[in-house]
């Protein structure tokens, strides 16, 4: 396979790599704050760089270094089959799920549908504004989940932002009936303790389960109190959802103190995340096995009663790490994919100031039977094409895609675009695919590029911040087999069995 533009992948301007040298000292040695994950409720504000990062990047687009500015580039095996601007939802655009011919795109205003019957013509079938910060989207059955984590007025979706210090102000999960597409009802909500970041199902028969994840908790916000060690697990009767109401708030993290047991950040760990809850929470249904990336820690944990996980053991990786954001488990379950965004999402840290190692994948085999499994480092994985100093790249959302004997794995970068990667030697990972789009602006930095990419019955789906929905077709004798695999329904934090 021949990269385009190969000779731009790994050889930048040394100018470019010492104008980043002050962002990465000062993604080492700031607090915590310096990883709060994800853009803003509000629109992304610009931000101004150096006249002489301007002339970098200037130069480098000149050179053939980086993509110019929204420049499409791909390897010679992906191919861009359409892109889908934003419409009537102007907000940032998030996650993905899928369900038979549907996709269900995510936005800090709402939520589209999309018959993707034909991916190289996505039809927009349904938009649903509904304003919420994140806007995590997922599906079962006839319902759709969507988790809200900002402040709001009420739970309608006619609400207004409040302050999080007044009482009366309301952050969780919203459920909607979706039975006909064209048409989706709002039909519940349910309050959780400091919102819901994200969400992951837990499908049963009769009801389905919602493990939310929320952090940063104050002393100052009545519905979000210190400490906050733990997730909110939600149950939904399917054939009354409007009876949708917590039923425990498990305990991740034991410990004596204010912020209980996880990583205590700074100073003792400078530039990690003080774990006070969990990002994002992967589940094995089949496996009865879950994986929790909580800002400071990655855990690995028992799901046999759905109702009350069990930790069975957490790691930390305070020299590389700062904010464990997601997980991802390859198809037999001996593998686990945590991911770190350094910079909140918000910051260049794919350049050779940054480095392979930090804002990377972490790598981990699990090793050992039952409660007695361990999480054991194998290596990091990081895209080897250097980005401008003005895109926001870091490791983000992605999926496996299923091929027998192979752990392959598709992932979005932000502005560095979306990766196609194999980690079947969980020590030594390798790109084999990619696509990407030049920086939005070469003279602010401005948040966009790929939120999450996933591959679903034959064709990867990406919904970029900025841009819109994009379709991508893989070919390749190495991911060619996946095409044969389909599902019914993808979300991807509730992996299925690909092959049963």
């Amino acid at each position: 396979m021949i990269l385009l533009n190969e000779s731009r992948t790994r050889h930048r301007r040394l100018g470019v790599a010492a104008a980043a040298a002050g962002l990465l000292a000062a993604l080492l040695t700031a607090g915590p704050a310096v990883a709060t994950p994800d853009p803003g409720d509000g629109p992304a504000a610009s931000k101004g760089v150096s006249r002489g990062t301007e002339a970098e990047v200037r130069t480098a687009i000149a050179d053939g270094e980086i993509p110019g500015q929204d420049e499409i580039v791909h390897s010679a095996n992906i191919e861009h089959l359409v892109n889908v601007p934003k419409d009537a939802l102007p907000g940032t655009n998030s996650d993905l799920a899928f369900q038979g011919r549907y996709a269900f795109a995510g936005n800090y205003d709402g939520f589209r549908i999309f018959d993707i019957s034909n991916p190289k013509a996505p039809k927009t079938i349904a938009q649903v504004l509904c304003p919420g910060s994140q806007n995590d989207i997922s599906v079962s059955g006839n319902l759709l989940f969507l988790s809200t984590d900002s402040s709001r007025s009420d739970s309608s979706c006619n609400s207004t932002t409040q302050p999080v210090t007044e009482k009366s102000s309301w952050e969780g999960m919203k459920v909607f009936d979706i039975s006909d597409k064209r048409n989706p009802k709002y039909v519940a909500a349910v309050e959780t303790a400091c919102g819901s970041h994200t969400h992951t199902l837990v499908p049963e028969r009769r009801d389905v389960y919602l493990y939310v994840s929320s952090y940063s908790p104050n002393a100052a916000y009545p519905d979000c109190q210190p400490p906050h060690d733990g997730i909110s697990v939600i149950k939904v009767p399917r054939n009354a959802p409007e009876q949708a109401a917590v039923v425990n708030f498990p305990v991740l993290f034991p410990g004596e103190g204010p912020d209980g047991g996880g990583n205590p950040g700074a100073p003792t760990n400078p530039g990690v995340s003080k774990t006070t809850g969990c990002h994002d929470i992967t589940v094995l249904p089949d496996k009865d096995l879950a994986a929790g990336a909580c800002m400071g820690d990655g855990i690995l944990f028992s799901i046999k009663d759905p109702e009350h996980p069990k930790v069975i053991d957490r790691v930390q990786d305070n020299v590389n790490f700062a904010f464990w954001h997601s997980a991802t488990f390859n198809q037999k379950a001996n593998k686990v994919v945590f991911t770190d965004e350094l910079g909140g999402g918000g910051a260049a840290t794919c350049n050779a100031a940054i480095g392979p190692n930090r804002g990377a994948d972490g790598i981990y085999d699990i090793v050992g039977k039952g409660d007695k499994r361990k999480l054991v480092f194998r290596s990091y994985y990081k895209i080897p094409r250097y980005q401008a100093d003005t895109e926001n790249c870091v490791a983000h959302n992605g999926s496996l895609i299923p091929v027998k004997g192979k752990d392959l794995m598709v992932q979005a970068w932000y502005q560095g675009g979306v990766s196609v990667w194999d980690f079947t030697d969980s020590s030594k990972p390798r790109e084999i695919a990619w696509f990407e789009r030049g920086p939005l602006s070469t003279t602010t930095m401005q948040t966009g590029g790929a939120w999450s990419a996933y591959y679903y019955n034959g064709y990867i789906y990406s919904n970029d911040i900025v841009k819109g929905f994009d379709v991508l077709k893989l070919s390749d004798k190495r991911t060619d087999p996946a095409r044969k695999v389909r599902l019914g329904e993808l979300n991807v934090q509730t992996q299925p069995d690909y092959f049963d």
